[in-house]
């Protein structure tokens, strides 16, 4: 939904996306001005930690941040993503 570009901080994965299409809601609807950083980091064999901030001075009067935990489910597949500007059988070769 917008341009995103990754990179490593020490042991954390950052994702700063601009650009977005205005299809995001963030408590509300959004602007072209819309901010948004990720932060991944695994802080033990078991966990993901996601932290979220939104910065959008057009329609938010401070940043707003959001995070979960996610649980490691062993023996679980990890299912891919598929970005809304491509079609599934693209991937799965249909």
């Amino acid at each position: 939904m917008g341009h995103s570009i990754g990179r490593w901080d020490g042991d954390t994965l950052v994702v700063d996306t601009v650009g977005f299409n205005g299809k995001l809601r963030v408590a509300g609807p959004t602007t072209e001005r819309l901010h948004m950083v990720e932060r991944y980091r695994r802080f033990d064999f078991g966990h993901l930690e996601v932290r979220v901030t939104y910065e959008d001075a057009g329609a938010l009067s401070q940043p707003l941040n959001s995070g979960a935990t996610w649980d490691l489910a062993p023996g679980e597949e990890i299912m891919e993503y598929v970005c809304e500007n491509n079609r599934l059988e693209h991937i799965v070769g249909r």
